[in-house]
């Protein structure tokens, strides 16, 4: 077999992986089995394989990492400019209000329940799971909603602009 046929036929083995599919055992062994070249070059080039694709799965770990970190940084924009939008509607007392492309509506949402102080949260709005206390949002949220004072606990408004 020359070398271009032979460079032809390891470019067919990557080929299988390029696509993202996944290449059953079978299938990859009886294509490299089918290549009829000695032992060592087929290992040889299965190494270069391993090494080709051990590159290509940590560029695309670096590349998630990077697409989550702007994922995150573009939800925290949406997050300012939707409060900067509501607290502008909010004290110019407008419940409603249609632009050319929009209509802008403040609306509230179910309040979060911030826990200021862990520590001193009354048991009852607390559970303990493998050795670590959490505390109860839910309970919280339905104490704290019904007016109870809880030690350590808040409602914190969650108003938003719907923008239809």
């Amino acid at each position: 077999m020359n070398l271009f046929n032979l460079n032809e036929n390891y470019r067919k083995v990557e080929s299988l992986f390029d696509d993202g599919a996944e290449v059953s055992e079978q299938a990859l062994k009886d294509t490299l089995e089918s290549i009829g070249e000695a032992r060592a070059t087929t290992l040889d080039n299965i190494a270069f394989l391993i090494e080709r694709n051990t590159a290509k799965g940590d560029f695309y770990a670096k590349k998630i990492k990077e697409l989550q970190l702007a994922k995150k940084s573009a939800e925290n924009t949406v997050k300012r400019l939707n409060a900067y939008m509501t607290s502008a509607m909010d004290d110019a007392g407008l419940k409603e209000l249609q632009t050319e492309n929009h209509v802008l509506k403040p609306r509230n949402y179910k309040a979060s329940v911030i826990v200021d102080d862990l520590d001193h949260l009354p048991e009852e709005y607390t559970t303990i799971k493998p050795a670590v206390k959490v505390a109860d949002k839910t309970a919280l949220y339905k104490a704290l909603k019904n007016g109870t004072e809880v030690a350590g606990a808040h409602l914190k408004p969650n108003r938003k602009t719907a923008i239809g």
